[in-house]
């Protein structure tokens, strides 16, 4: 495994911290150095009590606890650390008569209960199955951690200049209360960017609520916006909260609300502007306090013009505006998003690769994505589960992306050319002249704007275009 491709933490390498809890001193002792043999970083609290600081105190990620205690037992213990410690697995130790109580501490969350007296290696057993779920997720966390540092911002991941210019606006935009209109082609990322701008606000402790306009028929989705009194309309059997009463306090993602009816827009309109909803079937009014973020893969501007969306309305939801560019105008950002996505799978379904072939990262790089973000992700999950030897290669890619063989065997070139995969393995020059042409064919020849599309400057474009005059007339003259 190359250096590249290896996990920022190896999993072996993080140290399990394991919090006893038993008020026979003896038996917590022997518990400890049985499991300090293999590895774990243990301490001892013998009484309920002196257990339940140390959880509100201290971090542990894994709790074994006796049941029966005097003053704070063991279900206490449980409670507390679910409360204090969500992330870490709890481990019930109960004597035979009290296979009752362990089921229940199951029943509220604990991995597993074991029965004195102890068997050592079950008990090993055990805390080795709960240490992997530990260390995954504290590895995943570290991963993220890192990623955004680097390269993102919760979970947005880009190091091209148009995602440094997103990442800093949502950076600044996130920590006020202003309303976002999120642009961009399906799959490239909306309701993400939506998650980090509340995950990043004072209202992150506060719901996040999302609701696809386009998936729900106009007749229920004033009802699923404002909620309803029981008999408002027929089959209104009782009374109904909405997403604006449910994200009270938090944050409220509509999704295409492009696909939004005229008569909702303006409901939705008076809702921004008095800051106030009824429901339907009553007048009393309910004070709210939501912050509206909105995504769109369509044109509203155009929507405006043709009268099929208001114009108070667009730039109501358009105080702050978020373009996500698609995938393949972020080109760059490819091989950073496919080994995120790696790296994230093969955590979660616990298989590990050693990397991905030369091939198969030009195949990536060489694709359109007209699915974008998620088709990537889809084509990164595909390749891992059903990948054989660890090598990511072409025979583990989706057949839409894997480049057509050439009558040679040659997979750099394919005989559909009015795509790219006809480039792959073609020299720099061939390739970076190939996306200059496209950006000036869909920029109708305009250089300021295929300069923009392309992230180059336009002086640099200019000399790019005189180059290939050159070399044009250099090969007409032989």
């Amino acid at each position: 495994m190359s250096a590249k491709d290896a996990p920022e933490t190896d999993l072996e390498s993080i140290v399990i911290r394991v919090l006893i809890i038993d008020d026979d001193e003896a038996h917590a002792q022997a518990v400890a150095e049985s499991l300090e043999r293999v590895g774990c970083e243990c301490k001892i609290a013998t009484s309920g009590e002196q257990g339940a600081k140390l959880i509100e105190r201290e971090t542990a990620d894994i709790v074994i606890t006796d049941l029966r205690m005097d003053g704070v037992d063991g279900l206490s213990i449980l409670r507390t650390a679910k409360e204090e410690l969500p992330d870490a697995e709890v481990i019930v130790l109960t004597g035979h008569g009290s296979i009752n109580s362990a089921v229940t501490a199951m029943q509220l969350g604990a991995y597993t209960y074991l029965t004195k007296p102890l068997d050592i290696s079950e008990l090993r057993n055990a805390v080795e199955k709960a240490s992997t779920r530990v260390r995954l997720m504290r590895r995943n966390a570290e991963l993220h951690r890192r990623l955004d540092e680097k390269f993102g911002f919760e979970g947005v991941i880009g190091n091209t200049p148009q995602m440094h210019k997103i990442v800093e606006k949502l950076k600044n935009v996130a920590s006020t209360n202003s309303t976002v209109l999120i642009e961009g082609e399906s799959g490239t990322g909306k309701e993400l960017v939506a998650r980090a701008i509340h995950q990043n606000s004072e209202r992150k402790s506060k719901p996040f609520v999302p609701l696809n306009i386009s998936a729900l028929p106009d007749s229920i989705l004033e009802s699923e916006l404002f909620g309803h009194e029981q008999g408002a309309f027929t089959g209104a059997v009782g009374k109904r909260i909405g997403k604006f009463e449910h994200a009270n306090g938090g944050t409220l993602f509509l999704d295409e609300v492009g696909e939004m009816p005229m008569q909702t827009q303006i409901k939705l309109l008076r809702v921004l502007e008095d800051r106030k909803i009824a429901r339907l079937g009553t007048n009393e009014e309910i004070s709210l306090n939501v912050r509206l973020v909105a995504a769109t893969n369509a044109d509203l501007l155009e929507m405006v013009k043709t009268g099929t969306f208001r114009q108070d309305l667009y730039y109501r939801l358009s105080v702050v505006k978020i373009e996500l560019p698609p995938l393949r105008e972020r080109r760059g950002d490819i091989p950073l998003l496919t080994d995120h996505f790696l790296k994230e799978l093969s955590a979660q379904y616990d298989k590990p690769y050693e990397g991905v072939s030369r091939a198969a990262r030009r195949a990536l790089m060489s694709y359109d994505w007209p699915g974008n973000i998620r088709q990537l992700r889809n084509a990164a999950e595909r390749m891992l589960v059903l990948d054989t030897d660890g090598i990511l290669d072409l025979d583990d890619l989706p057949e839409e992306i894997v480049p057509v063989a050439g009558p040679d065997g040659d997979s750099s070139y394919t005989s559909d050319r009015s795509g790219a995969d006809f480039l792959i393995g073609r020299p720099f020059s061939e390739v970076e002249r190939y996306y200059i042409e496209r950006a000036l064919d869909l920029a109708d020849g305009k250089r300021e704007e295929a300069a923009k599309m392309l992230g180059i400057g336009e002086r640099t474009l200019y000399r790019k275009l005189k180059e290939y005059q050159k070399q044009k007339e250099e090969q007409g003259g032989v």
